[in-house]
């Protein structure tokens, strides 16, 4: 009784041990009676293995990284749309937005990565579908949807001077943005300002919308500079993104510098620094002092009108002289300092006191001889004036801040 107890323990132990073996996939099991003929399902024909089975070894699942994540909205249009596979291939990719435009792109030769080659457009919802194989051969096919940054988010700028414009050797490259920049060096790595001359130079901010370039001295006479700004899909900050490219070419003229001097009441000028002509002169009088320091020379009009109540003086104020034309006009600021033909009444003073509004006052020849041969860029020096120096936003005051200030 004892013997055959111990028996049939032995064989219970026995089974335990086939069974173990069979469930480990050893070699007993592939030579165990019944398994050898059992058939082995296909991979493919089955869904993904995270654990060993019968067929060895497992063939992983694709695994994905697609972007931008489905449903995303304001999405940089400059971001590359992108599909990353693991484990597997990209059998088609089609990127397509709602209006029917197809964007393409590029895939990599293993078929593991596909990215898009060209820009997005902004306030558009784009559709993003692909087919993906595993080492399996298990398809895995989906769509996913975004949307682009809105139109309201777009940012566009204003650039002078206007690409191809002559000007003169003072006049700094001015960008105003239509949207408040707060990631001031993003912007000024897009934006590349070269010279024939070799110069380099420096940005500054005024404020947040307005910042200029200008070289440490003025422009070389006669070469050009080349403004190429990659501006689209560069992030200025809160959530406001640039909608352009663009290249700007402005051609530099002579180097022409005028000196007006308030206390010998003169004005001289130098061509590509050799004397080409001087002149008497009346400034601004001690309540309408002129501007000091460097002003750069805006437009011209051959006749300009003038307003006494746009300086804010009335009837009755001595200084008060209705209105007038002049002749032979150049702006130098915005609030209305202009080199012109001295009034009939002033031309008594010329080169003797000074009696404007601010204003350089000349005589009929060196006010015509100004209009003719100096234009935008070109720049005066006002000296010996009790006037203070003109605001920056009044015109181009740029070179009046030291370089060290300017470039900071």
């Amino acid at each position: 009784m004892a013997v055959k107890t111990w028996s049939s323990g032995r064989k219970i132990a026995l089974l335990a041990v086939v069974c173990a073996l069979a469930a480990g996939g050893g070699a007993f099991a592939a030579a165990a009676p019944g398994l050898a003929q059992a058939a082995i399902s296909s991979e493919a024909g089955s869904p993904a293995r995270t654990t060993p089975g019968l067929a060895v070894p497992v063939v992983a699942p694709a695994e994905l990284d697609a972007a931008p994540a489905d449903g995303a909205q304001q999405v940089n249009p400059a971001a590359p749309v992108s599909l990353k596979v693991k484990h597997g291939h990209i059998e088609r990719v089609a990127l397509t937005s709602d209006d029917g435009s197809t964007i393409d792109g590029t895939q990599s030769a293993d078929g593991a990565a596909w990215t898009s080659s060209g820009d997005l457009k902004f306030n558009t919802r784009y559709n993003f579908t692909y087919s993906v194989v595993d080492d399996a051969g298990r398809q895995t096919h989906n769509t996913r949807a975004f949307t682009t940054v809105s139109t309201a988010n777009e940012a566009d700028a204003a650039i002078y001077p206007l690409d191809g414009m002559k000007v003169g050797v003072a006049q700094p490259l001015q960008i105003t943005f239509s949207e408040p920049v707060l990631n001031r060096n993003a912007v000024e790595k897009a934006i590349k300002v070269t010279s024939t001359s070799g110069q380099t130079g420096d940005f500054h901010w005024f404020n947040n919308n307005t910042v200029r370039y200008r070289p440490q001295n003025f422009w070389a006479a006669n070469s050009t500079i080349t403004m190429d700004m990659k501006m689209f899909g560069v992030e200025l900050g809160k959530g406001q993104v640039g909608n352009f490219n663009k290249t700007v070419t402005i051609h530099i003229g002579d180097k022409k510098v005028a000196v007006a001097d308030a206390k010998a009441h003169t004005f001289s000028v130098k061509v590509n620094d050799r004397p080409a002509g001087q002149w008497p002169a009346t400034m601004g009088d001690t309540r309408f002092p002129s501007a000091r320091g460097f002003l750069v020379f805006m437009e011209k009009h051959l006749v300009e009108h003038m307003d006494a109540s746009t300086i804010g003086l009335k009837p009755g104020d001595p200084a008060y002289y209705g209105q007038l034309d002049v002749n032979y006009a150049t702006r130098l600021t915005p609030s209305g300092e202009f080199i012109h033909q001295a009034t009939e009444s002033a031309m008594p003073y010329i080169g003797k006191a000074n009696l404007s509004h601010g204003c350089i006052g000349l005589g009929p020849e060196a006010a015509k001889w100004v209009f003719d041969n100096m234009t935008t860029g070109d720049v005066v020096q006002v000296v010996n004036t009790e006037g203070e120096y003109a605001n920056f936003d009044d015109g181009f005051g740029d070179w009046n801040i030291p370089w060290a200030q300017y470039a900071n």
